[in-house]
């Protein structure tokens, strides 16, 4: 009787812990404009006053429709030092009401690495890349991975770590209930529930070690001029492979001095300079 209630309370622990989770990666991904200035991660060296006011005149001038003076306010944060998930969301959203995509779709993108389950960022994001020209037909995935992707995306990064210690502490647990239960059906119980739960525990970090990874990325970057030539090498003079345009997403594989080798999502391959891409 006392090994079940053990069971059942580290059971409710690791429950507990999950919730908590789950709220925490909710809290990172709530995407609407907000006026909580208390949300936006310093950097440190400001005064809240200060910062609270250029918060508050940008989601003012969001409000008023002003949309520039937003942006202007908005990035003074960024300038600032200040990240989250709610500064990039609304300035992508004051950059896409004035009709900037590249850049709204930058933030969009910067915004979605903080909270990757956030569904009003990812439907955002998606209805701004339909103002793209560049229709690029993507590599067909495998739905197993595509899935696992999703499922890895529900949660962030530090929610993930949660759920992983969690994980290990009802691990741990359960190979107690294995090893000390005198019956033979909680020694089975502890058993097949330790196997499963070591498949949580791996799960859940090697999401957080893919999520952490993804959060440092500085490959992926965004195109941000109108348009611009794709080269066959780093030189000028060299042939057009293809052109892209503004708001296209592309991974950047090497560099040399002013130029960047990039690969786009069809596989494409070729050279442009590093002032008409930005990394996000």
């Amino acid at each position: 009787m006392r090994t079940s209630r053990i069971f059942w309370s580290l059971l409710l622990l690791f429950l507990s812990l999950t919730a908590a989770a789950r709220a925490q990666g909710d809290r990172d991904s709530l995407a609407a404009a907000t006026t909580d200035p208390l949300t936006v991660q310093t950097a440190g060296g400001n005064s809240l006053a200060a910062v609270e006011q250029v918060w508050d005149a940008a989601n003012t001038a969001y409000i008023n429709s002003d949309y520039h003076r937003a942006i202007d306010a908005y990035r003074q944060l960024i300038l600032r030092g200040y990240a989250s998930d709610k500064l990039y969301y609304n300035l992508a959203n004051a950059y896409f009401k004035v009709g900037r995509y590249g850049k709204a779709i930058l933030y969009y993108n910067r915004a979605l690495r903080l909270a990757p389950g956030d569904a009003d960022i990812r439907y955002n994001l998606d209805v701004a890349n339909t103002f793209t020209k560049d229709k690029i037909a993507v590599v067909p995935e495998f739905f197993l991975k595509g899935w696992v992707r999703s499922v890895r995306m529900s949660l962030g990064c530090t929610a993930w770590s949660v759920v992983s210690l969690a994980a290990l502490a009802l691990l741990f647990a359960l190979v107690l209930l294995y090893l000390l239960a005198g019956r033979l059906a909680w020694r089975k119980a502890g058993f097949y529930s330790t196997l499963a739960m070591l498949l949580v525990f791996v799960a859940s970090t090697s999401f957080a070690v893919t999520e952490r990874r993804e959060l440092l990325d500085s490959t992926e970057a965004v195109v941000m001029s109108s348009s611009v030539s794709v080269k066959s090498s780093p030189d000028k003079a060299s042939t057009d492979l293809f052109v892209l345009h503004e708001g296209t997403k592309v991974r950047t594989v090497s560099e040399l001095g002013d130029w960047r080798e990039i690969v786009i999502a069809d596989g494409k391959k070729g050279w442009v300079e590093a002032r008409t891409i930005e990394t996000i």
